[in-house]
């Protein structure tokens, strides 16, 4: 999964890389070749006084040197271009793909987890290809080349590299093979103290309102707790490791110190040979270290590798037609036939058998109890979900065989809950049309009864609003999600009980303006307070998801036992 998601992002930076594999080669080899003329000059120079041969070898020393540095910079630069370039990459596609979701592949993921696969997984593929494209070339060549250097001074102590590579990397591999259930953990744990999180920051007001700061604090240490241990397992396994690597490679000088001064009192090696072979030890074993390490990263950059895979991988249920229709052939009308929805892994469905419609420029209000599926309804008609039975038409088309695009710019939606994003006023209500005037603006803000909070704003259309509107009230955010709507210019307008934080005075004046302002725009109103669509061309009612009434509200009130249970429930509490 790692070996094909890297080939995937870095294939497009080959010419990269190879840089990389160019300059790293040469860097390795500099590094190779210096111990050998460190040996010349005390063999031939120091040891015979021949000062000549001592500044020219250490001024060719100097040379490879500056040119060992030099290329071994260039490679890490390129490196770190490759890897941030794929990583910028896999986040954008990781993006794109997380855009095109449904609800249920949100659901299914979640989205602190989305988040976390998105950042801090790709910052450990991300890592493991700069050091990885450095590392992989340079490792194998200081432990090879090193070998083979090493053989080449013929100081009789070979047999030291061959029982000191042996020891560290089963050492490692011992290591390594408790890692990687904990790196796998630790990204599941993390993805649970992001997911805390994020629900204790979008829910304070309720935590607060609840008195359930202490639980919520307990709840948030119990994660952070969880992810600190598992931390503190790894890091004791680095810690462990490091000091045994270290311990193995200072042993090994020590013997060939040991060793190799026996050698030279016996007169069989000279000081020089023998200090370019400690030399070369140290470079195979730095070379073992750098796989080492390179083999820590590998696991936590695999399940980080898997991870976005999975999310890459998985197909939306919010398919697009091979053929998709660009053109409605009835724009602004509404045609549900014989609809049904069932959740995914749900036995029985929460929508059935619902048909109505609305033509260009009609009001169809949907009424019904708490859990009767209006929310679910209405969110057929852009897509959210996807009916299981039946079929959804807008503008004479099924949703299922129009372009999305299309579909999304005709329809209007404003949710239950509106969200606003960080930015200006205008920012937000130009969100779904760019080039909309701040004529147009205002215009949108007076329909919706919002013009006179904004022109109070300081900043008016440039005041700022924090992410998701918490600086303004509930009722102005509702209605500042309605102007965004209307700023879209729709062919059909839906309300998802979008009017519930207004008061009675305000959603009569809301509704006028939108009937007189915008006549030709078919508007689909999801309501709980009775007296907000009672002026509806049609009225459907739903019961246990299914339509148990439809008509106006005069008819109702004398054929619909539901509807007129629903009306006497709330006269008493609104007269």
């Amino acid at each position: 999964m790692l070996g094909k998601l890297l080939i995937r992002y870095l294939k497009e930076y080959r010419w990269l890389l190879l840089g990389v594999l160019v300059f790293q080669f040469a860097s390795a080899m500099a590094s190779l070749y210096l111990p050998r003329l460190n040996a010349n000059i005390i063999d031939q120079g120091v040891a015979q006084g021949d000062t000549a041969y001592i500044w020219s070898t250490g001024i060719l020393m100097l040379v490879i040197s500056l040119g060992q540095i030099t290329a071994s910079i260039i490679a890490t630069y390129f490196a770190a271009r490759a890897a941030m370039a794929a990583g910028r990459d896999i986040r954008r596609d990781v993006y794109e793909k997380v855009s095109g979701f449904s609800e249920r592949e949100v659901s299914q993921f979640g989205p602190g987890s989305l988040i976390t696969r998105n950042t801090n997984d790709v910052q450990q593929v991300q890592m493991l290809a700069m050091m990885g494209a450095t590392m992989l070339v340079t490792a194998p060549l200081l432990a090879i080349g090193g070998v083979i250097m090493a053989l080449q001074q013929d100081v009789g102590l070979s047999w030291l590299i061959a029982v000191s590579v042996p020891v560290l990397l089963v050492l490692v591999a011992l290591i390594i093979s408790r890692m990687v259930p904990l790196f796998r953990s630790f990204q599941t744990k993390l993805d649970a103290v992001n997911r805390i999180m994020r629900e204790q920051l979008t829910g304070v007001r309720v935590v607060r309102a609840f008195v359930r700061e202490d639980i919520e604090e307990e709840r948030f240490r119990g994660a952070n707790t969880d992810i600190m241990v598992v931390g503190r397992k790894v890091g004791s396994l680095f810690v462990l490791m490091f000091p045994l690597a270290m311990l193995v490679l200072n042993v090994t000088v020590v013997g060939v110190i040991w060793f190799g001064g026996i050698q030279v009192d016996a007169g069989n090696v000279e000081i020089g040979t023998l200090f370019a072979f400690m030399q070369y030890v140290g470079q195979i074993l730095m070379g073992v270290l750098m796989a080492t390490f390179m083999t820590i990263m590998i696991p936590r950059a695999a399940v980080s590798a898997e991870r976005i895979s999975e999310v890459l991988a998985s197909e939306s249920t919010l398919t697009r037609a091979e053929n998709p229709v660009t053109v409605f052939s009835a724009p602004g009308t509404v045609q549900f036939d014989n609809v049904e929805f069932t959740y995914p892994g749900a036995e029985t469905p929460v929508l059935q058998g619902i048909s109505f419609g609305a033509a260009p420029g009609e009001t169809v209000a949907i009424v019904g109890s708490t859990g009767s599926g209006k929310t679910t309804l209405v969110s057929l008609l852009p897509r959210l979900f996807d009916v299981t039975g039946g079929s959804v038409r807008v503008g004479g088309v099924d949703v299922r065989e129009a372009d999305l695009d299309h579909l999304w710019t005709s329809i209007g939606l404003v949710p239950q809950r509106p969200f606003l994003f960080t930015g200006t006023v205008a920012s937000n209500l130009r969100f779904g049309r760019e080039e909309a005037t701040d004529e147009e603006l205002w215009h949108a803000l007076e329909i919706a009864q919002g013009k006179d909070f904004v022109e109070e704003m300081e900043g008016q259309l440039e005041a700022r609003i924090a992410q998701g509107g918490t600086n303004v009230s509930g009722g102005q955010r509702q209605r500042l999600a309605i102007a965004r709507a209307i700023v879209h210019r729709p062919d059909i307008l839906v309300f998802d009980d979008s009017f519930s934080a207004l008061d009675l005075t305000t959603d009569a004046r809301l509704r006028q303006a939108l009937w007189r302002e915008l006549p030709e725009v078919t508007k689909i109103v999801v309501a709980q307070r009775v007296s907000t669509i009672t002026d509806a061309d049609r009225i459907v009612v739903l019961e246990d998801g299914q339509m148990v009434g439809l008509g106006t509200h005069e008819e109702l009130l004398n054929t619909n036992e539901t509807y007129k249970e629903i009306v006497e429930s709330q006269l008493g509490v609104e007269a």
